[in-house]
């Protein structure tokens, strides 16, 4: 299923990035710029690429900078915007953005504030641990699938290093010194119906962790969608064997 725009997070840090209007609105977007290193620039500054334009009449200055190749965001204006600023849940350096493509502003905080409640800091200090393990993890699994498969046995619910738990950041390194590699193989998934909500959590899983997805012609988009994105995909005939691949082999029949 297609998406309306495609998430990126863009570092800004010592770059100009242009601010124009007045106001709480224009303040706003003044704030979230400085918080994320950036430097607020006027319309001249030649260098800039991005820019939020916050004024009543915003269609000539929105033009005028899209003609020189800049980006450009206008409040309250998903028309005219070629990119939407998120509502931000700020675990740092973990980041999670939450857009409407402009549609609700409301409705992302809402979200952001639901999860605000789920998420614990510590979040934060997981994400940094693991960072500093990075060159023991690439020796301790020097094959990407086999780490890959390691952690998301290890981050899964209720496992050794549950992002939900206070003290998972605590727990790298006793994880590390004692985990084994997760095993491959392939696991085949009959679905019931074309909906992706009648997976259960398990099925859920196995397409987010599938080194290899291998799906009947006719398995519906929005099911395929689930899965990793960087997963190899194979097209099979109905009823047809799955190939022999390395790795976690994911069947999807009708």
């Amino acid at each position: 299923m297609p998406i309306d725009s495609l998430p990126l997070f863009h570092r800004i840090a010592g770059q100009p990035v242009i601010v124009l209007g007045e106001g709480e609105a224009a303040e706003a977007k003044r704030r979230l710029v400085e918080r994320a290193g950036g430097v607020v620039v006027g319309e001249d500054d030649g260098a800039a690429r991005l820019a939020f334009i916050a004024l009543d009449a915003p269609e000539a200055a929105a033009a005028r900078l899209r003609a020189r190749g800049v980006l450009v965001n206008v409040v309250d204006r998903a028309e005219l915007c070629d990119f939407t600023a998120p509502s931000i849940l700020d675990r740092s350096p973990v980041l999670i953005a939450i857009g409407t493509g402009g549609a609700s502003a409301g409705l992302a905080k809402a979200l952001r504030l639901r999860l605000e409640a789920l998420l614990p800091q510590s979040l934060g200090r997981l994400a940094e641990a693991m960072g500093a393990t990075r060159e023991k993890l690439r020796a301790r699994w020097p094959d990407a699938g086999d780490r890959r498969r390691a952690l998301d046995a290890a981050l899964g619910e209720g496992r050794a290093l549950d992002p939900l738990r206070a003290d998972s950041p605590e727990r790298v390194d006793a994880w590390l010194d004692g985990a084994e590699t997760s095993p491959g193989g392939t696991v085949e998934i009959r679905l019931r119906s074309a909906d992706p909500e009648d997976l259960t959590l398990r099925e859920a899983r196995l397409l987010g962790s599938a080194d290899v997805l291998a799906h009947e012609q006719g398995v519906p988009a929005a099911v395929l969608d689930r899965a990793r994105a960087d997963a190899a995909r194979v097209m099979l005939a109905i009823g047809q064997a799955p190939p022999a691949e390395a790795g976690l082999v994911v069947v999807l029949r009708l």
